[in-house]
């Protein structure tokens, strides 16, 4: 539980590059000063020692906005990374649409415990190179989460579409598929701004959040807007197929399979419920991000990025919690992992996404 350990810390070095190992000016030595505190040109609060006539590296006072982000990246990383070992400790959970769900909880665990290491290095090693580094990390987690959704989303449309086939080989491979692409667009996307896609020797070209150009918050934000339609556009026609097969079962009670198909659509509704659940979660928490990035400008105060960054950061808090309290196997398999209390044998069961 190391991340336990470290849980005084995280991020918004997005907004803030690193104070730097500056001197005290020269031709300030030696001034007396109203107390043990100084306020340096950019509002950081820095402590000055003097030790053998010379003034020692100033150090940086913790933000409590940082200390927020930090505690928030500390539960997203410790709740993701017990439905990560559930998974892969489970046999019985390694469906194809889990293994979607499993490429979830890796994403946003990858992003809790990169908001860690950006606080550790904000504080603890300040670098222009790994301040980029960890914002590289951070994007490519944060679009693996989201394009993890959308995986999701479409996994959930296609078990409704193809009801009869879901379970086959073709699922599988094109499971394999989506998870190729899912974490393929993540990279590339982290990779931008460790490419050029930077302000870090180009102040002018900042955006909203700083080190990344107007250019790449515009392109991430543009890309999240397209995410979100695709996932409402996906989720408006499983409402259609439950609302049609929904009908079709009422018109059919008399027949003796009927009961059969009642079952599984109203599993099917269920997951229906959770999927709005995680669509209202996705747009509460990542919209005004996505806004300040387009519309923000590098002068407005750095307590807009904290207040939108955030809340965005709450949605990969609550991913964990909505799939190990509403899937039975999971949340079983967690709660075998934490205590062995029972024996570790999932039935087998279809693997159907209904519960997710």
């Amino acid at each position: 539980m190391l991340l336990l350990a470290s849980a005084s810390a995280c991020v918004c070095s997005l907004q803030h590059p690193p104070v730097g190992n500056r001197r005290f000016p020269a031709s300030e030595q030696g001034k007396q000063r109203s107390g043990p505190v100084a306020m340096d040109g950019d509002g950081a609060n820095n402590s000055w020692t003097e030790l053998n006539g010379t003034t020692a590296l100033p150090w940086r006072a913790v933000n409590p906005w940082d200390v927020m982000l930090c505690a928030s990246g500390t539960a997203i990383a410790c709740e993701n990374a017990m439905v990560v070992a559930a998974i892969f400790y489970t046999p019985a959970l390694r469906t194809p649409t889990l293994a979607l769900v499993g490429s979830l909880a890796t994403a946003d665990l990858l992003a809790g415990a990169g908001l860690v290491l950006n606080f550790v290095f904000e504080y603890a090693l300040p670098s222009p190179t790994l301040n980029l580094l960890t914002v590289g990390f951070l994007v490519a987690s944060f679009a693996a989460s989201i394009i993890s959704l959308l995986a999701i989303t479409v996994d959930r449309y296609l078990s409704l579409r193809h009801a009869l086939t879901y379970l086959s080989d073709k699922t599988l491979r094109w499971a394999h598929a989506m998870l190729l692409v899912t974490w393929g667009a993540a990279l590339l996307l982290g990779l931008l701004p460790v490419l050029g896609w930077n302000c870090l020797e180009r102040p002018a070209a900042c955006g909203a959040v700083r080190p990344l150009t107007r250019g790449c918050l515009t392109l991430l934000a543009g890309a999240f807007l397209v995410i979100l339609a695709l996932m409402l556009a996906l989720y408006a026609r499983i409402c259609k197929i439950v609302c049609r097969h929904a009908q079709q079962i009422a018109l059919q009670q008399h027949f003796l399979a009927a009961a059969a198909a009642a079952s599984h659509y109203a599993a099917a509704k269920k997951g229906v419920s959770t999927l709005a659940i995680v669509l209202g979660t996705f747009g509460a928490s990542w919209l005004p991000f996505a806004v300040y990035c387009l519309l923000g400008r590098p002068d407005d105060p750095p307590v807009y990025t904290y207040a939108t960054l955030l809340p965005a950061t709450y949605n990969s808090m609550l991913n964990p919690i909505i799939y190990a309290y509403r899937n039975a196997e999971i949340r079983r398999a967690i709660y075998v992992l934490l205590c062995g209390c029972f024996r570790t044998r999932a039935a087998h069961r279809s693997g159907s996404p209904s519960e997710v």
